[in-house]
């Protein structure tokens, strides 16, 4: 059984991640319709009501794991989305199309599609499915909510910083080589 505050800081720091993600892509819908279209898996009449799609997922998706009621469902259905953004990822690189952006940065800093992108969409993807186990029935204290909030945003700082890491890596070779 696991310890309430663990599965809490996942969906928190899941809840950052699809709000963040649907606002970037709000911000700049046209160019996150652009990104959407270089993937090739769906018709080109459709991109823009695909991508309208995934920000309501995503909107969703963060709305519904800040609510404590129906909070697994919204687990599952992160999972489920992460698997299908890895799926996509997968796709375009076993078809070699590596250097299309990945949407993941915001669309001021492209990041080209990589393997540890699938990697981290499956990883998130284990850790949403880890956060439907049965919890611990203990109160939540004062402190468990000063742990969670530091929790959220140290993952979110690391996240961040681990996915410009990454993004930089071509960069990174070309001065190196």
């Amino acid at each position: 059984m696991l310890d309430p505050v663990i599965p809490l800081v996942i969906a928190l720091s899941l809840a950052a991640l699809w709000l963040a993600a649907a606002a970037h892509k709000l911000r700049a819908f046209d160019a996150f319709s652009e990104v959407l279209a270089d993937y090739r898996l769906f018709p080109p009449r459709a991109t823009r009501v695909c991508a309208a799609a995934v920000v309501g997922v995503e909107l969703c998706l963060g709305i519904g794991l800040l609510m404590p009621t129906g909070r697994n469902f919204a687990l599952a259905g992160s999972a489920l989305v992460l698997v299908l953004y890895a799926g996509a990822i997968a796709v375009n690189l076993l078809r070699g199309r590596r250097f299309i952006d990945c949407g993941c940065s915001g669309f001021a800093a492209q990041q080209p599609l990589g393997v540890w992108l699938v990697a981290r969409n499956l990883l998130l993807a284990l850790a949403a499915l880890a956060a439907t186990l049965p919890i611990q029935g203990r109160a939540l204290v004062w402190f468990d909510a000063v742990a969670v909030s530091a929790a959220v945003c140290v993952s979110a700082f690391l996240y961040a910083a681990i996915n410009r890491l990454f993004a930089q890596g071509p960069d990174l070779a070309r001065l190196r080589g």
